[in-house]
């Protein structure tokens, strides 16, 4: 295709000036996506009746420490003294609605008001979305899968700790929760909070047992199943809920 040297060439310029501006750049664009997710959840509004009853004595609520929180876990980030890694990004103040983030003694002084009440608000919370979400996505069959997961602290003073089985930092003191996951959605259901130093069945039974009801009360009316490690022999067992001796209908 031939083209007019009109439309080719171009008269010369001056040479530009360089100068450094300040930008809004950002290394977390994916946000964005969930920006509009938690618009749609209505979850700004969901933690702020979670926590409702709690005074909040400094300028960031309770509902505002939960959700910067989650935005922390969602970048990749596990210690609360890494959100200085994004203290200004752009984005992140943006999501969250707010023009600077709390400092991390701020949180902590939050977190640590949230009480037993809180925690149970939370947890209704969260198994509530979880549920709402398979039940849009009308599984024939749902696998629940049940492990636990050592978390160690450096603190030797922390509530609920304790020294147990760690092959990562042996000595130190840890939980050891037990978690219920949704195979299909790998989302987390539940969990059941427990030190470091218990067995795999402490509490398993009762916590499998209100996980299976939670499920039903939701509505779920197809194939459940359970996903069981058999402790201490790295073997993986598919149960089927009668051999828990539930009611014939789960």
């Amino acid at each position: 295709m031939k083209h007019a040297r009109r439309s080719l060439r171009t008269t010369v310029h001056s040479i530009p000036r360089v100068q450094y501006e300040e930008q809004d750049l950002t290394s977390f664009s994916g946000l964005v996506l969930f920006q509009a997710l938690f618009q749609r959840l209505r979850l700004r509004d969901r933690l702020r009746a979670c926590v409702r009853g709690l005074v909040s004595r400094t300028s960031y609520g309770l509902e505002m420490v939960l959700s910067l929180l989650v935005v922390h876990l969602l970048l990749g980030w596990r210690r609360l003294r890494d959100l200085d890694y994004y203290r200004d990004d752009p984005l992140v103040l943006r999501v969250l609605g707010l023009q600077r983030l709390p400092d991390v003694s701020t949180v902590t002084r939050g977190l640590r008001r949230v009480t037993t009440a809180v925690v149970g608000r939370l947890h209704r919370l969260n198994r509530k979305l979880v549920l709402n979400r398979v039940r849009r996505q009308d599984f024939a069959r749902l696998t629940l899968d049940f492990d636990g997961s050592v978390l160690s602290t450096k603190s030797r003073s922390t509530e609920g700790t304790a020294v147990g089985f760690n092959p990562k930092a042996k000595g130190a003191r840890s939980y050891y929760p037990l978690f219920s996951t949704v195979a299909q959605t790998s989302q987390v259901l539940d969990l059941l909070h427990r030190p470091g130093n218990v067995h795999d069945s402490n509490g398993a039974l009762g916590f499998i047992q209100e996980c299976v009801r939670q499920v039903r009360e939701s509505g779920f009316r197809g194939g459940l199943e359970a996903r069981l490690d058999c402790a201490g022999n790295g073997k993986t067992k598919m149960t089927p809920w009668g051999t828990l001796k539930m009611t014939p209908r789960d």
